[in-house]
């Protein structure tokens, strides 16, 4: 037999996926199945539906019950509505539309009129057409729902009708229901995830502990550059692909400016030279500090610091937090390129390209202006 869910049951699996739960988590707790779990919170995509409630000018389903007694006991529709403190007409129109004082049932009434009830309102994107298509059109420029309202609040401030939240974005995607935007555009989203996930949900399995020669810890890195008042100090890391194939990114802390670079390889030398040489191509002011982690393609920092002037910094063993903007523009390039994909295909134009695009997305901690901006108003980049 099919199993069925209570309302409460419902709502502890919504309140149980925000809080970090997995379906088998879950499941198990309601004594369920992973895959009954998912089927919840499909529809709504995880965000938990806002609850309905009764107009207290509404006939109740204790009110409903009295108006069936009063008709068993063959009393006037008056006096029923004397009863109740309700209008004759309110009264009549009930009992009328529920097939009359014969065949009058309390609970089949209660359930016609919360059935009726339903009258789907269309959401702001499906009533503003411009709109729906300035957020379409930025989607899928890959630009996040939050750069998107944040963006529209600076440029059109004057007009209200081309307002929109972040969470009207996001629910718009993901509520099924909603014809706006269509949900294979999470696709689109910094996680193209099915459903909407909990900040809650961890990542684990980081890289192992590695030692590297004479590296100058983290720690020792001068407390100005925690600050980012200043543009010119870098954080590093590569991004794996498919068939040992891998890319350099450098991400700037103020300006949040990023850089991708193609590698011949992991090994220490393909990615000293690589980064020699985009960094001897920076303006000084933008040569201030690199941070990365113990991974050994820096194997060869001293060198790298040599020949450019750019002091190396490594965190500590297991911590990615310690870079956490670069972590977090990883994330932005791998939509871009996937997991499982042959970077070795494409060229350092197209690396270039991606990086640009990146660059010219506003950001809300830079109070959605650009990276571009930001950090051609520090600095003249040369090519």
């Amino acid at each position: 037999m099919k199993r069925t869910f209570t309302k409460q049951e419902r709502e502890f699996v919504f309140d149980s996926w925000k809080s970090g739960l997995g379906f088998s988590d879950i499941a198990q707790i309601i004594n369920s199945k992973p895959g009954s779990v998912f089927t919840i919170l499909r529809d709504s995509g995880g965000i938990k539906p806002e609850s309905r409630q009764r107009r207290s000018l509404h006939l109740t389903i204790e009110e409903r019950e009295e108006i069936r007694a009063g008709l068993s006991a063959k009393k006037s529709i008056r006096a029923i509505a004397r009863q109740l403190n309700r209008s004759p007409s309110t009264i009549s129109r009930e009992v009328q539309r529920n097939r009359g004082s014969r065949y009058y049932k309390a609970v089949d009434a209660n359930n016609r009129a919360w059935r009726m009830a339903r009258r789907p309102k269309l959401c702001l994107l499906e009533a503003n057409t411009e709109l729906q298509i300035t957020v379409l059109k930025k989607l899928e420029l890959n630009w996040s729902p939050e750069q998107i309202s944040g963006w529209l609040k600076r440029t059109m401030s004057r007009r209200k009708s081309m307002q929109i939240s972040a969470e009207t974005i996001y629910k718009t995607i993901y509520y099924r229901k909603r014809n706006a935007l269509h949900h294979s555009l999470v696709k689109h989203l910094r996680r193209g995830h099915s459903l909407r996930y909990s900040k809650k949900h961890s990542r684990k399995g980081e890289r192992g502990t590695i030692n590297i020669v004479n590296g100058v810890s983290i720690h020792e890195r001068p407390r100005s550059v925690e600050t980012r008042r200043t543009v010119g100090h870098w954080e590093g890391d590569l991004v794996t692909g498919s068939k040992n194939t891998h890319i350099a990114t450098l991400v700037d802390r103020k300006s949040r400016y990023t850089i991708i670079l193609k590698l011949k390889g992991k090994d220490a030398v393909s990615v000293n030279e690589a980064l020699v040489d985009k960094f001897n191509k920076l303006p000084q002011e933008l040569k201030k500090s690199l941070t990365w982690d113990r991974g050994m393609e820096l194997a060869k920092h001293a060198e790298l610091t040599e020949r450019t002037g750019v002091p190396v910094y490594f965190c500590d063993p297991q911590s990615p937090w310690q870079r956490g903007l670069n972590e977090n523009t990883n994330s932005l390039i791998r939509q871009y390129f996937p997991k499982k994909t042959c970077l070795r295909q494409h060229s350092q134009s197209r690396y270039s390209e991606v990086a640009e695009q990146l660059n010219n997305r506003p950001r809300k901690i830079l109070g959605f202006k650009t990276p571009k901006q930001v950090i051609e108003n520090s600095v003249a980049l040369t090519s």
